[in-house]
């Protein structure tokens, strides 16, 4: 009983929000459930068992060693995880000049640069334009404040709505930003993580074909 109330108390006090906060909360309330997306996304896409499990390595240079590159085991290794798919294309093209192998590789790793960091840019703008649309709810309400001014006296209800319509959404613009903007950061450099291990193994394979 007392989590229910607790709930329904808690659903009032955000729906009082949203109502004090006039129209302008809207958007900002839709670019925070897309934020709230891309984060879940990128950090389900983005685990290092999917993108570059530890086993992958091995396995590439136990295929190049034992001499058990065909297309089924190279087929395997790059349908395992994105950094699998650098490795297989240098087994490959392991009878072609170390240039070319280079180069296929490089291609190979820019596709899976660009998959994983799809999302990204999006997250980064949406900490960038939060603010903005937080302080265009805020003109919002500091038009409602002037239009509570009348020569007979101030309207109190149209002041007070004017505050809140101005604070609430300067408040939900910041609320908004921060976390997007930490958790852009947190997940490029996360990235940049990943593809420098992918580019380490990759190097130590071609070296392997090429001493």
């Amino acid at each position: 009983m007392f989590t229910v109330v607790t709930l329904y108390q808690g659903k009032s006090i955000l729906q009082s929000i949203i109502i004090e906060a006039g129209w302008p909360i809207w958007p900002l309330l839709f670019i925070s459930v897309v934020a709230l997306a891309i984060i879940f996304e990128r950090l389900m896409a983005l685990r290092l068992n999917r993108v570059y499990p530890i086993d992958v390595p091995i396995e590439a240079f136990r295929l190049l060693r034992s001499n058990g590159v065909n297309e089924e085991s190279l087929e395997k290794l790059a349908q395992s995880s994105l950094g699998g798919k650098v490795l297989s294309t240098i087994l490959a093209n392991k009878q072609q000049p170390i240039n070319e192998i280079r180069l296929r590789a490089e291609e190979t790793g820019a596709d899976i640069a660009h998959e994983m960091q799809r999302f990204l840019p999006a997250l980064g703008m949406i900490a960038t334009i939060a603010p903005l649309m937080g302080l265009f709810g805020t003109v919002i309400g500091m038009i409602e404040i002037f239009a509570a001014y009348q020569p007979g006296g101030t309207d109190p209800g149209q002041l007070a709505r004017g505050i809140s319509i101005a604070l609430y959404n300067t408040g939900f613009g910041i609320l908004i930003a921060v976390p997007a903007a930490i958790a852009h950061r947190l997940l490029r450099v996360h990235v940049n993580n990943l593809l420098v291990k992918i580019e380490q193994s990759a190097r130590s394979l071609i070296l392997q074909i090429y001493p």
